[in-house]
């Protein structure tokens, strides 16, 4: 039996996954609890937040995110990847930095506008 804290929403469940009982979930208050539940312990995943070198800006660094899930076993070579890239202003929020990271269906987006100086 393993126990975890939901963070699916700020009520913060204290969830128990009985991983011998197909990852029966107890302890949640909502349906999204025990999806966290289970996929927390068979395939964890995140979205990853970061930034970039941005170049032509009055700042260094721009804001970024995953616009999906990511394996979590896979962080540390995306944040290899993402740690190459360098744009250029302006850049305008939702704008895509990096696609398909690491060759999944995930891009890497801007979380900011930033305009050129």
């Amino acid at each position: 039996m393993k126990e975890l804290i939901c963070i699916v929403c700020p009520k913060g469940c204290h969830l128990k996954i009985d991983e011998e009982n197909d990852y029966k979930v107890t302890g949640n208050g909502c349906e999204r609890g025990a999806v966290y539940g289970c996929k927390e312990l068979t395939n964890p995943t995140r979205v990853l937040t970061t930034t970039v070198k941005v170049e032509g800006a009055a700042i260094a660094r721009l804001p970024v995110k995953t616009d999906g899930d990511i394996p979590k076993q896979v962080l540390f070579r995306a944040m290899d990847e993402i740690n190459r890239v360098t744009v250029k202003a302006p850049v305008k929020r939702g704008n895509i930095v990096l696609k398909n990271l690491l060759g999944l269906p995930i891009n890497v987006i801007a979380t900011k506008t930033i305009e050129s100086v």
